[in-house]
């Protein structure tokens, strides 16, 4: 529980800042506890996901972005930009690595044959994917409130029913010994 919270702190931070005074100090909030989510990984543990590093990168420069030119859409698109972008690098751990990457960070807890490996990386490149298209069309096709609602809300939804839906398929595949 406290990873998610750790995890989601930034995106919480940017909600309620952006309800109370707005999407450039939401923006502005979220760059700050973008930066002190990595330096507490960084203190605490010696070492900072990937996953933080690059959506701080993108955060600063996307959100850098919107503060500068005064307009939204930057940050809007740091949405879709994360998520096409952790698409394609499993994409090319499907091509060019000896195992997905999915594989490489699950297989400590899990156990599955090869082909089930790379079945739930594609899964996972098509749901980075979709979710990347989603969210242009929420940006574009709704009001600033209504996708940061999106954003905070819809997003995380989605995932968890993902992560269940993942979690079923899993459970088909695991080795009988491990259930």
């Amino acid at each position: 529980m406290k990873k998610l919270f750790f995890d989601f702190f930034p995106i919480v931070i940017f909600f309620i800042v952006f309800k109370i005074y707005g999407i450039y100090y939401a923006t502005g909030a979220l760059m700050i506890a973008s930066a002190i989510q990595i330096s507490y990984e960084l203190i605490r543990y010696r070492k900072v996901e990937m996953m933080h590093i690059i959506t701080l990168v993108l955060v600063l420069v996307f959100g850098g972005m919107t503060i500068y030119f005064h307009d939204d859409r930057f940050i809007q698109w740091k949405v879709s930009i994360i998520n096409w972008l952790f698409a394609l690098i499993l994409l090319a751990s499907h091509f060019f690595m000896k195992k997905p990457i999915i594989r490489m960070i699950m297989e400590k807890n899990i156990e599955l044959p090869d082909q089930v490996w790379k079945r739930l990386n594609l899964i996972w490149i098509a749901y980075f994917t979709i979710l990347g298209a989603v969210n242009i069309y929420v940006a574009y096709n709704y009001s600033l409130n209504a996708w940061v609602n999106f954003k905070t809300f819809g997003l995380i939804g989605f995932t968890l029913i993902f992560i269940i839906g993942q979690s079923v398929y899993l459970y088909k595949h695991m080795d009988e010994s491990r259930k």
